[in-house]
């Protein structure tokens, strides 16, 4: 069993205790959620923001390098990082410096600068793809890409893997239960039967996936090149060599959402491990936080689509009036050129090993059957014995109350971690001594669950 030496009594007894000094050391932020109930839907501007342990969100104040500041004066260091919107720090100096030239020059215009086409050269040349859209998120980006498969390969259905997640797309927000395509657990106001316009499969179940495709009635595979929103998942060998070649087999696109994956290096998972995809949309860290996101097309697609796409009119699904303006395109270019870097990578990787290993060590010293797993710089610690293979094996292992808690005994000793999951992200910012207080809180957290 996964909790395995943990008594769940001592679980709720912490968690009470730890609510508590949350309370008392935060009421500013317990004020502030009262005051924004009654005006904001779940007291929140976007309702996953209250997701965070604790029985109301923080306030903040500000976010400068690895670490964040609340109302309250509490200082944290920052394993969340914008869950990899802010990957790079926040608010590195060359993106604020370009941003702030921009602004005075004009925020959006309709119309391309020059920064838009050193963007396009620089993605090309990291990512191997020669043709490139800019838009507002990474849900814009897998949006657009999907229209443009159904259009190249006149077929309407897609096809994602269990226990994906691509944004707010509608035809990915779905669950395999007991072989059947049903919408995921929380899926609002789903526009129709997910199984009308999706089929899923296992991540890493080739077999499945060869099934799936030999109708030959799927217009693209929309993937990630390691699974990371439902934990992270990293693909058996040989996998992409296979899915590659049943995607080309039965002439279906394939779509690599690079997103979380960035997080290998400046050429995301595609460059560190030799991927072929037909298209490539990433988001989130690609201008510093400020909100933009890409599309990258291959020839052999652009082929099929470039007249129709500009025979089209204004209204044909893709694109936005705030895509590609030109404050998001000049933070996009100082990302691209002075932080998301080789030399930031060269520093962000040791980090990450050092942060896994911190984790390991109290694992083993603790005997738990827990992991950790690490995807370039992104690191994650879960409570199964072995790293899963696809999202079910995820889900048998899930433990909310106790991922809570540790959530929770982080925050209330200075450390942020992603909300939904047991995971971190360390940035160029990020330094020993923060990556050790980790380690030191995580062992004292298990030290007090095991005792």
């Amino acid at each position: 069993m996964s909790t395995k030496g943990i008594d769940r009594s001592r679980v709720k007894e912490l968690t009470a205790k730890e609510e508590k000094r949350f309370v008392r050391e935060h009421p500013k932020s317990k004020s502030l959620f009262k005051q924004a109930q009654p005006v904001l839907l779940a007291g929140v501007p976007m309702n996953w923001m209250i997701r965070w342990a604790g029985p109301f969100p923080l306030f903040v104040k500000e976010g400068r390098g690895s670490r964040i500041t609340d109302v309250d004066g509490n200082s944290y260091v920052d394993f969340c990082l914008g869950d990899t919107g802010s990957m790079f720090g926040h608010s590195p100096k060359p993106v604020v410096d370009a941003v702030s030239r921009q602004i005075s020059k004009g925020i959006t215009m309709m119309l391309p600068t020059e920064d838009s086409i050193w963007v396009g050269k620089e993605l090309g040349k990291r990512f191997g793809l020669p043709y490139w859209q800019i838009v507002m998120t990474a849900t814009d980006a897998n949006r657009y890409s999907i229209r443009i498969a159904r259009m190249a390969t006149k077929r309407k259905k897609i096809l994602v893997v269990d226990g994906c997640y691509h944004g707010s797309v509608d035809e990915a927000l779905v669950s395999l239960e007991d072989g059947k395509v049903v919408p995921r657990k929380g899926n609002l106001g789903a526009p129709i039967d997910p199984a009308v316009t999706t089929k899923v499969v296992d991540f890493n179940d080739v077999p499945a996936l060869e099934r799936a495709l030999k109708a030959k009635d799927v217009a693209c595979v929309l993937v990630e090149p390691a699974m990371t929103n439902h934990g992270i998942i990293l693909p058996d060998s040989g996998y992409h060599d296979a899915l590659r070649e049943l995607t080309m087999k039965y002439g279906t696109l394939l779509i690599m959402d690079e997103t979380h994956t960035l997080c290998c290096g400046t050429g995301g998972y595609t460059k560190e491990y030799g991927l072929n995809p037909d298209i490539i949309t990433m988001g989130k860290p690609l201008a510093s936080g400020v909100p933009v996101a890409a599309y990258g097309i291959s020839q052999r697609v652009t082929d099929m689509v470039f007249e129709r796409i500009l025979d089209d009119e204004d209204e044909s699904g893709i694109g936005g009036t705030l895509s590609g303006n030109a404050l998001a395109v000049a933070a996009m270019r100082a990302t691209l050129e002075k932080v998301y870097t080789e030399a930031s990578f060269r520093k962000m990787m040791p980090l990450a090993e050092r942060f896994g290993k911190g984790v390991e060590d109290t694992i083993v010293s603790e005997a738990l059957p827990w992991q950790v797993t690490r995807l370039g710089v992104r690191i994650e610690y879960s409570f199964m014995p072995r790293p899963p293979r696809n999202g079910a094996e995820v889900d048998a292992h899930k433990d909310s109350e106790l991922e809570k808690l540790m959530h929770l005994m982080a925050l209330n000793r200075g450390i942020l971690l992603t909300p939904f999951h047991n995971m971190a992200l360390v940035s160029p910012a990020t330094t020993k001594r923060e990556v050790d207080f980790h380690t030191s809180v995580f062992e004292e957290s298990v030290s007090a669950l095991v005792r």
